[in-house]
């Protein structure tokens, strides 16, 4: 078995009626400092919402979480059709998150797949 070097997150579930995206960030988190490169797919209308800035109320308060993560290096990318369904602008994204369109994600998983990597959907 290949080691592995890069991860790939995929976060599809409701912001703040489901455990997901805080385990998607400490996830993130986790497998940056072991040194793997890691990438998080925010998709699908629910999933996406993790990426929009001025997420303030509640708790946690996920855009410091999600900043932080940037800051490690962990790369966003938010689902253009996701977005696109709720009317979700690039520019209301917290800075760092990145627009992609949904044929990036398919080819991410194809990508991933056949270098052996990891692909888990919270």
């Amino acid at each position: 078995m290949p080691e592995v070097k890069k991860v790939l997150l995929l976060l599809k579930n409701m912001v703040y009626e489901s455990t997901s995206p805080l385990e998607t960030l400490r996830f993130a988190k986790y497998y940056r400092k072991k040194g793997l490169d890691v990438m998080v797919i925010l998709w699908g209308p629910m999933g996406i919402l993790l990426g929009k800035a001025g997420k303030h109320l509640g708790a946690p308060v996920y855009d410091e979480k999600v900043e932080e993560c940037i800051e490690m290096g962990v790369v966003f990318g938010c689902c253009k059709l996701g977005a696109d369904i709720i009317g979700l602008e690039e520019d209301e994204l917290i800075p760092g998150i990145k627009m992609i369109e949904s044929h990036v994600v398919a080819e991410l998983f194809l990508e991933y797949q056949s270098e052996g990597e990891l692909i888990i959907s919270l």
